[in-house]
């Protein structure tokens, strides 16, 4: 059954992905399972997605709740799952205004567009730049892909959109030199997944907020895939002591169900007036409904505190591989947004990894990327070290 339902998927399915020989079926906590009753602990989850695991029994009852009351309405009416939603994260964080859309890309669109829109408002018609980083990621859209740090994002779809500039990571003084008269904003991951699981040095972010408040630039937060306490606290910017003035958000918020949101200040995001700006899908009730339940379950089930700790445990680990095999070059990350860099190509790894029931996930070619659900135990975490440490040797 699963080489015939691979053989449809081929013929039917859009060629975006190159994707691996297995078909799931359904998952449970961290673990999935396929067409063939294989099980894998998953390492992937979704890619930083399913932060409270598959299946989630308090998750489906509040889909289930929601789908026997109310699925959509346009937002050209208020409801109740969106506006608590938006009241639990404005309360949770540095923002008072929230956008809902549909995914990640949607919410760095938005974000684009607010900074230029904000100084067209101030009659700084000249300021529409935006500087990003290196190696980043920031979506697929025409916009998002333009922001990008990775040329290989942006091959077959040129002309990409005009005003991005780009600075290496971690580079203060780059930042510094290319801001300019018509900057608008700094656009930047707290950690660069997709570009390494690269983190800053300890002093970069909070001089990166000093540049754009010494020079009128807004500082925005790519958190698609560091917020929802991925990296033991609920947003990433709450390591290195600043704040945004914008914030993009998607991934793990509804566990799954699409939903992407854009987080401002209140006088920054007062230059979306209505018409400026819109979405059908964004926020609707039965997405908002489980994002709700999922914000509350990290906080009141201490899975933030629960990332932390094993996060802690599972670096350590990986730092074990590294003193017992020289193809383990580093390991890097915070919480359980964690890399190993290789001084080989990793997917082969990946393969045998999976072979022997464990998702993990590899980019920038040689970087093993572990991004499980907060969920997981230390048994799990000993059961892949051990895995990886057999194909390591």
């Amino acid at each position: 059954m699963t080489t015939e339902l691979m053989k449809q998927a081929d013929q039917v399915i859009a060629k975006t992905y190159k994707r691996f020989p297995v078909v799931f079926l359904k998952g449970k906590n961290s673990t999935l399972f396929d067409t063939a009753g294989r099980s894998y602990t998953d390492f992937v989850a979704g890619i930083a997605v399913c932060n409270l695991g598959h299946a989630h029994q308090r998750i489906c009852q509040s889909l289930t709740n929601q789908a026997n009351t109310l699925w959509h309405v346009s937002n050209l009416y208020y409801t109740v799952p969106q506006i608590e939603l938006a009241t639990w994260l404005v309360n949770h964080s540095f923002a008072e205004r929230v956008f809902f859309c549909n995914s990640g890309a949607e919410a760095n669109e938005a974000a684009i567009k607010l900074a230029r829109r904000y100084f067209k408002e101030r009659n700084e018609t000249n300021r529409f730049r935006i500087v990003t980083m290196e190696k980043s990621f920031h979506g697929r859209t025409m916009a998002t892909l333009s922001a990008t740090g990775q040329d290989k994002i942006k091959t077959g779809f040129d002309p990409v959109l005009e005003g991005f500039d780009f600075v290496p990571f971690n580079n203060a003084e780059a930042l510094r030199s290319k801001i300019s008269p018509s900057t608008c904003a700094v656009l930047i991951e707290p950690i660069q997944g997709e570009g390494g699981v690269r983190c800053p040095d300890a002093d970069y972010l909070r001089a990166v907020r000093k540049i754009c408040d010494e020079t009128g630039t807004l500082l925005i937060l790519d958190e698609i895939q560091t917020g929802m306490g991925r990296t033991g606290k609920l947003f990433a910017y709450e390591h290195f002591g600043i704040e945004p003035d914008i914030m993009t958000l998607a991934k793990a918020l509804a566990n799954g169900l699409p939903i992407g949101a854009m987080l401002a200040k209140d006088h920054i995001a007062a230059a979306f007036g209505p018409g400026s700006h819109a979405s059908t899908f964004g926020g609707t009730p039965i997405v908002t409904s489980v994002a709700l339940e999922v914000c509350k379950m990290l906080v009141e089930d201490n899975i933030i505190q629960h990332t932390h700790n094993v996060g802690a445990y599972f670096k350590e680990k990986l730092f074990g591989l590294k003193n017992r095999h020289a193809v383990v070059a580093d390991v890097r990350g915070i919480g359980l947004l964690l890399g190993m860099k290789l001084t080989i190509d990793g997917a082969s790894l990946v393969t045998r990894c999976m072979q022997k029931g464990f998702l993990i996930n590899c980019i920038q070619d040689n970087i093993l990327r572990f991004v499980p659900p907060l969920i997981i135990q230390e048994e799990e975490i000993d059961r892949l070290i051990k895995c990886l440490d057999e194909i390591l040797e």
